[in-house]
């Protein structure tokens, strides 16, 4: 997947070491990439929907691929409100649609 426009690593964290994308939790970016990292489908499909809902989708890409959200589309699906339909658009789009 070639990103065209990541959000460089200095403006993706505050001061504290959180992500901008995680502006509502305690938790840091080292701290998100374990959990994505090491966590059950469950909580990896909550955390990848609420990255999915909060943050640019060239952000999105930095840390999973669209292998994994489509595998992971039932986990993550129910946490991405409003852009649950960009996020299935951009899928069909790619010949990658979730299985529903």
């Amino acid at each position: 997947m070639a990103v065209l426009n990541p959000t460089p690593h200095h403006l993706l964290v505050d001061a504290d070491g959180r992500p901008y994308f995680l502006w509502d939790s305690d938790t840091t970016l080292d701290g998100f990439k374990e959990r994505l990292r090491t966590g059950d489908a469950d909580t990896r499909g909550y955390l990848l929907g609420k990255l999915m809902r909060q943050a640019k989708p060239d952000d999105v890409f930095e840390f999973t691929t669209v292998g994994e959200i489509r595998t992971l589309w039932p986990e993550l699906e129910p946490y991405l409100g409003r852009t649950r339909d960009f996020w299935s658009w951009l899928l069909a789009m790619w010949g990658e649609a979730p299985s529903v």
